[in-house]
């Protein structure tokens, strides 16, 4: 939260004061550099979180095929070690879902900075939008 805090204080600086410090094309090369390496960051979560997921299933896969033939000591432990993969696996999707949180945020107060400081060609795009969206409904 503090990392939005501080470019959130800097876009509204900026957006404050009427003219922006950046120009347009290096507020869009950020944005799109800001944007390639949050996605580069949430597909090497998604990787991991789905290889922590593959071990969980199969180390599980391999309890049920032999617990018949184990102690309830053994059980346990074989269950305290689920439990632990079972906990790493919920705190890396937690950490998906505050990543994604902050890349919407961080989406919302660019999306912001630019209808603030260009309202006309803000106001065009959404009326374009609309009449586009409103002539593909309409087809159906």
């Amino acid at each position: 939260m503090e990392n939005n805090t501080s470019s959130s204080s800097e876009y509204g600086s900026s957006a404050a004061g009427g003219s922006s410090g950046m120009s347009e094309q290096e507020m869009n090369e950020a944005l799109t550099q800001s944007t390639q390496d949050a996605k580069a960051a949430s597909r090497s979560a998604a990787t991991g979180m789905q290889n922590e997921l593959s071990s969980l299933k199969s180390n599980l896969d391999a309890l049920l095929g032999r617990a018949s033939g184990l102690s309830e000591e053994e059980l346990r432990q074989a269950y305290a070690r689920l439990g632990e993969q079972f906990d790493a696996l919920r705190s890396t999707g937690k950490g998906l879902a505050d990543e994604a949180s902050r890349q919407l945020n961080r989406g919302m107060e660019t999306t912001s900075v630019y209808v603030r400081d260009k309202p006309m060609q803000s106001v065009a795009v959404a009326v374009g939008a609309g009449l586009l969206l409103g002539m593909l409904l309409k087809r159906r």
